[in-house]
């Protein structure tokens, strides 16, 4: 098998179901979600399986619901499959959840980084974020997009945010609060 096909060398390359433009913004949006997908498989390459076991079998599961997001999003055919639905969605929550419980309180915002791996979940945090843009515009300008891989990717992000902080709790780093943040995160975020 040859890795290159030079059918993309005139601008063009293919998703499912045709060929489009290399910077439309459909190919942006899962374009950024490889991206959160490799910066995913590094955090998990810089946890330690004895501390961090529930974490790196959760981001593995992550970087496959990302290429099933990918697959969505690249699919312009008239038969769309939807290999991602609400079950990972609902599965991210309960984890967040468990995550927000075990870390410690937080009132003011949070400085991106601690320790290595932390800092490379809040890598794939932010870029979470920019697929989430790219994929409400996608959504604009396309008139049938499962509403799915937003809702997916939403809460993806939350739970990077989640999993940094009780990465840097878990390694006895502290996060470091914003100096200039007022207390933005009211009350306590246990649950009573």
């Amino acid at each position: 098998m040859r890795l290159y096909t030079k059918s993309g060398d005139k601008g063009k390359t293919s998703v499912i179901g045709g060929r489009v433009e290399k910077d439309a913004i459909r190919v942006e949006a899962y374009g950024t979600i490889d991206e959160v997908n490799s910066f995913v498989g590094k955090a998990i390459s810089e946890l330690d399986k004895t501390i961090f076991n529930d974490i790196i079998t959760d981001l593995e599961k992550i970087q496959h619901e990302l290429f099933d997001c990918g697959s969505e999003l690249s699919n312009i055919s008239a038969k769309r499959e939807h290999k991602l639905t609400e079950e990972p969605i609902t599965y991210l929550e309960e984890k967040i959840d468990e995550l927000i419980d075990e870390a410690p309180e937080l009132e003011r915002f949070i400085l991106p980084g601690g320790s290595d791996a932390s800092a490379s979940i809040h890598i794939a945090r932010t870029v979470t974020r920019r697929a989430e843009r790219l994929i409400v515009s996608l959504m604009k300008a396309e008139e049938e997009i499962s509403p799915i891989p937003l809702k997916y990717v939403n809460r993806l992000s939350d739970y990077f945010f989640a999993a940094a902080r009780v990465i840097n709790a878990r390694l006895n780093v502290p996060d470091v609060e914003y100096e200039r943040s007022a207390k933005v995160f009211r009350g306590s975020n246990k649950k009573k």
